[in-house]
């Protein structure tokens, strides 16, 4: 009768634990799902700011004797901003250049940045998001402050080496 009862409360315990770790579990299957995916190609990603027009600032002087790495789209303050592809969010945050930014990391372990948002939305890091997911609104933050309101869109390898986004991006 005791063995039944240790039996009973063991088994117990394992279901309960199953249940706690099973959404884990089931986000770790599909975050690894997701970097086995293949990586960005020409016109793969959706448009993060439909309808409006831009063109390639690829590599422009920046100050710092920096390149820009990525593109700028210009577009009222508040302007929603799309999630250009599926992905996980990896981080939310400010930073020196990028000001208010958040980091959706996609397919292929490639990580989308967004960046001199005015705002976020309710998002929080581990999230998932799918194309069209409002990741963010215009906005001049970071090293953009006065500047006329856009976005700044970038795209990095899993090791972090930008990408020039603009051939990447679909023009519908």
């Amino acid at each position: 009768m005791r063995r039944l009862l240790v039996l009973t409360g063991l088994i117990v315990v394992l279901a309960l634990l199953g249940a706690l770790l099973w959404p884990q579990l089931q986000t770790a299957l599909r975050y690894a799902d997701l970097l086995r995916q293949p990586a960005p190609t020409a016109a793969s990603l959706s448009d993060p700011l439909p309808g409006v027009r831009y063109a390639d600032t690829w590599g422009g002087a920046r100050s710092e004797g920096r390149r820009h790495e990525g593109v700028d789209i210009f577009a009222p303050r508040n302007t929603r901003i799309y999630a250009a592809t599926e992905g996980v969010v990896s981080r939310i945050g400010e930073d020196r250049l990028g000001g208010r930014t958040v980091t959706v990391t996609g397919p292929g372990g490639y990580h989308h940045y967004y960046a001199h948002l005015e705002r976020y939305p309710a998002l929080k890091v581990g999230e998932w998001v799918t194309v069209g997911t409002v990741v963010g609104y215009v906005g001049d933050s970071g090293n953009a402050k006065g500047t006329p309101t856009h976005l700044h869109y970038g795209v990095y390898t899993p090791m972090w080496t930008a990408v020039n986004p603009y051939p990447l991006l679909r023009k519908d």
